[in-house]
């Protein structure tokens, strides 16, 4: 071979002898210059001389034996051995050593010059050491070389074709890849293509299962196969004739012997045990000690063979689903809350695990569950980026990943891009005020201001990038209104006070010359007169917005002289510490309280007196404009402006009607009060004991602990003279019919109050408050429009009853029938009105001895009789024929079927004349009262079931209209629904549902009423109540008159299962979850109450636990772990209380701090904790400051006050 430069690469070997004289064509690229082919031949050959003649001199010292086929084709090769004989030759050498180790003793080996001994590979050992190695054969240090030599290099034995391909000698710089197929690089000569098949030659790997490296038994791989389902059932299924081959791997041999034995001796056995064949089957195999039949097995086995394809199949579907409908938004959401699901399935089984090792591995699992529903969201909101569902989904599954201020850059971002979207503003604010890191209270009041003033100004058209959608509003309303219980929940009553003032001033007295101009341009008009000091709403003296600018172009008012005013506010400020003993904690508590009480109106200079701004003590109480003039809306709709009184009035605390005002969108948020869950406990009054229906949301001012009391009843007399000046100015504006639903709440507040007294036991306290309702009532019903309102008479007759005063009583209830004259049944007031009056009666017969024997004498009846016939009752102890009462119960019967069938047809007039809002025909669609007035009269004059049959086809009948019209609601997004119409269906699905409830309380009530008097099955009233609360979960006081059944009773299981259910299916409401606990609570005591009297001598210091302390821990740590129970005030503070009550205060405390971290907005809260744990008051204080809670009694006021 010729000494020239040798080519990288066999195949251009020839273009680089031929060379051109174009520099530019010459592969240069393909050459090593600086590689000789000779010098590297010679190297080569010598390494091969050397290393086969060492392992043949071993060969030889060692007398291994080599045959002459092996010598001669050793002989043969003069070039270098392949990887594949060496290693055949290595195995080839262990097997003959092996063989002659084996062999030495049978003495079959060779002769005796063959033999092996120890000392001469010892002597041969010792002499090949001590020869020096060469420099040439070994790899060494320069520095440890004692004497440097003239080349100081080494032959590389293994050398690495990659230094002949690459330049470089770093291993990153070689590019690694893996072969595939036997074939050189081209195509076969033989058979013209290319080989892809792996070598045959190729080492084999362990391989396991899944075709990986075989998997230890402690790998996750391993133990997630041994909690998995077995591949192959444990105990076959006896195969069906026709598939016996294509569903076994064997033929089965029968034994028709065998088998006619077996039967004989079965059929012996079954006699023996069952004699007369009244067990069934399973009961005879397990008396005989045998288990379940093979084939149940085999399909148990199979069904969960079943759930990894399941989970698998269904995932696939969902690819598929998604690949093919990448814009179905709601199919990603489902998606997404699917990991969870798969994650139950693939995580499952981690009851082996206890300890950390547990909690870490749940812990890692929820990460990477989180981290894939991100990517899945990212996913959904690249293909849909205009949907406001996903990018809220995708949010709320960041809440756990992100830092709060990257969260809250992407809340604002999704915000500014959907300014319109009411929904995701409620979503945002909801954020804002329950993140507790970022939370303060006057970042939240701007975050509404920025909300309403944003939404106002979509609703004008000023905001031209996005169109106003429909209802617009009445979200507005609602937002604004949740506005107001956040200032009072944290304290600012001022605030929330002078907001509704402005509104009021915004929306009724608002002038002519500025209605037409944008809210925005509306609002800075308002400012002008909001700091000009002139008297506001409410307040003696005012005159309203648009009276002040009209004197102000005329030029300006001439003021009177100041009336002398009685001096009621020094006696408030007598003596704020009444004990100066108690504890630090509970006197701020005290002080702090009645201050709320007595300080919850903003408060204004009275120029009168000479008073200025500087004249204030506490400077919170006065409101500047800032703080409420982005929030002012404008309603246009006279329907949405009651709305926004009746909301208002429900914010001080009184009864009122949620069909016109609509419930809150976020009820569980303000629910604070117990009182939601011990409603309707009066024995005495069964049948009425829901009348008025307690909210659980606590009215302005009664700010306190939870189980605190107010200082007084109701507003007081600062406010109730307040409520009296609003009413006076709003009058000439309003309506009659929404001065009549105004007076109406006023007359049920004052009811509500002389209910109060009367719980209380303070009969003093009874008759002035008494004296004080009545002389209210009087003064409503004497005004011209509310002369011949059935319903103000109604209640009016009631507070008499309830004072005491029967025959009073009768004698409002028989002058009010006779002003609703011979409408009789087609009256839905008056049929109210005689409900009512029968209830009352037929409460009082059942508290006498006797009772009432004849049907005819019972005034009850009679009062229901006269009413069917369309007569006045003079007296209700008038007898009645037999006849009458026959007639009687025809004319209802017709009365409710004509009005259950026409009932479709009178929403859908109501609908079409829905712009024209009158009471009259509004009141068309209540059937509560004539659906009570039968069935009362079916209970007295049949029995409990005819009673009940009533019930339930006036419920069949509108719960089937309910359904019908419930999913309308989706008209909602339509483009082309005008916001009247919206307004009046979704006030029609309201009203029906509210209707329903109405029924159900009926009739739960009236049932409940005949078990206490009565012998009766309680499977009825059970069956009615599950079916009722099934359909509306949030009723309370359905809740609780299932509680008070179910509590008679020690078996708890039926009312569990019932609960599991109904808060399993029902996510939108805390209620079911709150009288669920409530439930265990009564249990507990009951069954402590048992065990302590088992110890008649002596005390039980502890308690044995019973299980039902964890159960109730349970329940609220399920129900605060919700989205909706999470910012529930009431949960998170019944909670407490509870682990205080079980003497676990360092629990507790954890809790408070848990619960701060969903609603640190809630000054309650602070509250409890002070009065739980006192010793940490200057810490609650300093949290309140920081958050900025509104604080009236600060600490060192406290210290100053405790030293006089």
């Amino acid at each position: 071979m010729c000494d020239a430069i040798m080519a990288l690469f066999p195949a251009f070997a020839e273009v680089s002898e031929s060379k051109v004289e174009d520099s530019s064509k010459e592969l240069d690229w393909l050459n090593n210059k600086s590689f000789q082919a000779g010098n590297a031949l010679s190297l080569h050959s010598r390494f091969l001389e050397k290393s086969t003649e060492q392992p043949n001199k071993r060969v030889e010292s060692v007398g291994r034996d080599i045959t002459c086929s092996e010598g001669e084709g050793s002989g043969k090769d003069d070039g270098p051995p392949k990887k594949k004989k060496k290693k055949s030759e290595k195995k080839r050498k262990k097997k003959k050593k092996h063989k002659k180790k084996s062999g030495r003793a049978s003495g079959s080996s060779g002769s005796d010059s063959e033999t092996i001994y120890p000392s001469d590979l010892k002597r041969e050992e010792e002499a090949i050491r001590q020869q020096p190695a060469s420099l040439g054969t070994r790899f060494t240090w320069l520095d440890d070389l004692q004497s440097h030599t003239e080349n100081p290099f080494c032959v590389d034995r293994k050398p690495d074709p990659a230094n002949w391909t690459y330049k470089s000698l770093y291993r990153g710089d070689v590019a690694r890849y893996r072969r595939k197929g036997s074939s050189s690089l081209g195509l076969d000569f033989r058979r013209q293509g290319v080989s892809w098949e792996d070598s045959e030659t190729k080492k084999k790997k362990k391989v396991g299962v899944n075709g990986n490296a075989a998997d230890r038994y402690f790998s996750v791989a391993t133990r997630k196969l041994l909690r998995a389902a077995p591949p192959v059932p444990v105990i076959p299924a006896t195969p069906e004739s026709g598939d016996v081959l294509n569903s076994t791997s064997f033929l089965p041999l029968g034994d028709a012997e065998w088998d006619n034995t077996r039967h004989e001796l079965d059929s012996k056995a079954q006699t023996s045990v069952n004699p007369l064949g009244v067990y069934d089957l399973s009961t005879s195999l397990w008396m005989q000690g045998k288990g379940p039949l093979l084939q149940d097995d085999a399909k148990r086995v199979a069904e969960t063979e079943e759930k990894p394809e399941y989970v698998a199949g269904r995932t696939e579907e969902f690819n598929r689903r998604l690949r093919e409908q990448p814009a179905d938004t709601q199919l990603w959401i489902e998606f997404i809350r699917y990991q969870d699901e798969l994650s139950a399935a693939a995580f499952g089984g981690d009851e082996e695990q206890q300890g950390s090792d547990l909690a870490e591995r749940r812990k890692s699992s929820y990460r990477a569950i989180l981290e894939k529903k991100l990517s899945i969201a990212d996913r959904a909101v690249e293909t849909n980026p205009t949907c406001v569902a996903l990018q809220l989904e995708r949010l709320r599954i960041c809440q756990d990943l992100w830092e709060p201020s990257t969260l809250a850059k992407e809340w604002k971002k999704l915000v500014f891009l959907h300014p319109n979207s009411a929904p995701l503003w409620r979503k945002f604010l909801l954020f804002t005020q329950s993140y507790f890191s970022s939370f303060s209270v006057t970042k939240v009041n701007s975050a509404y201001g920025k909300c309403l003033s944003t939404l106002s100004a979509v609703r004008d058209g000023s905001m031209v990038s996005h169109p106003a959608l429909p209802g617009i509003e009445e979200d507005m309303l609602d937002i604004f209104t949740q506005q107001c219980h956040f200032l009072r929940q944290s304290g600012h009553c001022e605030k929330a006070i002078s907001l509704f003032q402005a509104m009021i001033d915004f929306s009724y007295f608002k002038p002519d010359s500025v209605k037409k101009l944008s809210t925005k341009q509306q609002v800075d008009f308002f400012e002008t007169f909001w700091d000009s000091g002139e008297a506001r709403v409410g307040e003696v003296g005012a005159r309203g917005w648009k009276a002040w600018m009209t004197q102000q172009e005329r030029g300006g008012w001439v003021q009177p002289p100041a009336e002398e005013e009685e001096e009621e506010e020094e006696e408030e400020d007598e003596e704020e510490v009444k004990d100066r003993s108690q504890p630090r904690g509970t006197v701020w508590l005290d002080v702090e309280s009645s201050r709320e009480a007595a300080h919850w109106l903003p408060w204004r200079p009275d120029k009168a007196k000479g008073q200025s701004e500087e004249d204030c003590e506490d400077p919170d109480r006065q409101v500047l404009f800032d703080d409420i003039g982005p929030s002012l809306i404008c309603l246009t709709s006279p329907e949405l402006q009651l709305r926004f009184l009746l909301s208002f009035l429900a914010f001080l605390g009184f009864p009122v009607d949620f069909v016109l005002s609509a419930a809150p969108y976020q009820p569980s948020m303000l629910l604070e009060n117990l009182s939601l869950l011990t409603q309707g406990a009066a024995l005495q009054r069964p049948l009425t004991s829901f009348n008025p229906v307690d909210t659980g949301i606590n009215p302005v001012g009664h700010m306190t602990t939870l189980q605190g009391t107010r200082k007084w009843l109701g507003l007081g007399k600062q406010g109730e003279k307040f409520l009296t000046n609003v009413f006076s100015m709003l009058q000439p504006f309003l309506p009659p019919p929404h001065r009549a639903v105004l007076s109406l709440s006023w007359m049920l507040y004052e009811k509500l109050k002389v209910l109060h007294c009367l719980r209380s036991g303070n009969k003093k306290r009874l008759r002035a408050q008494g004296k004080s309702s009545k002389r209210v009532a009087k003064r409503l019903l004497k005004e011209p429009d509310n002369r011949s309102s059935l319903v103000l008479w109604r209640e009016y007759a009631h507070l008499e009853w309830v004072l005491g005063n029967l025959d009073e009583a009768r004698k409002v209830f028989s002058t009010a029938t006779a002003m609703g004259g011979t409408r009789g049944l087609s009256s839905p007031a008056l049929c109210e009105l005689c409900l009512l009056w029968s209830q009352l009666e037929v409460e009082n017969s059942a508290k006498e001895p006797g009772g009432v024997a004849d049907v005819t004498t019972s005034p009850a009846v009679a009062v229901l009789t006269r009413l069917a016939e369309g007569t006045s009752l003079t007296s209700s102890s008038q007898t009645l024929t037999p006849v009458s009462v026959l007639k009687a119960r025809r004319s209802y019967d017709q009365a409710l079927s004509s009005s259950l069938s026409s009932l479709d047809q009178k929403i859908q007039n109501h609908q079409q004349d829905g712009n024209a809002q009158d009471e009259p025909q509004e009141e068309k669609l209540r059937l509560r009262g004539l659906v009570g007035c039968y069935a009362l009269f079916q209970y007295l004059t049949v029995s409990i079931q005819a009673a009940n049959a009533v019930y339930s086809q006036a419920r069949e009948r509108m719960e089937e209209l309910h359904r019908s019209l419930t999913p309308e609601r989706q008209l909602d997004h339509d483009e082309a629904t005008s916001r009247p119409s919206r307004t009046v269906h979704s006030q029609h699905v309201s009203w029906l549902a509210s209707e329903c409830e109405a029924l159900a309380v009926q009739q739960a009530a009236l049932l409940r009423h005949n078990n206490s008097v009565g012998v009766c099955a309680l499977a009825t009233l059970r069956q009615m109540l599950t079916c009722s609360l099934s359909a509306w979960p949030y009723s309370a006081p359905l809740w609780n008159v299932y509680i008070q059944v179910e509590n008679r009773y020690h078996s708890a299981g039926r009312a569990r299962r019932f609960f599991h259910t109904v808060t399993r299916d029902n996510s939108s409401s805390v209620v079911p979850r709150l009288f669920a606990i409530v439930a265990e609570q009564h249990r507990k005591q009951l069954v402590d109450a048992a065990q302590r009297s088992c110890c008649l001598d002596e005390a039980l210091p502890i308690l044995p636990e019973n299980g039902l302390s964890n159960r109730i821990r349970g329940l609220f740590e399920g129900a605060t772990s919700t989205e909706i129970g999470a910012h529930c005030p009431l949960l998170w503070r019944m909670y407490i209380h509870f682990l205080v009550s079980e003497g676990k205060v360092d629990k507790a405390r954890g809790i408070f701090y848990k619960a701060l971290q969903n609603i640190p907005w809630v000054k309650g809260l602070y509250m409890d904790a002070v009065q739980l744990f006192p010793d940490h008051l200057q810490e609650f204080v300093d949290l309140m400051t920081e958050k900025e809670l509104r604080l009236r009694l600060p600490l060192e006021e406290l210290d100053i006050l405790l030293e006089d």
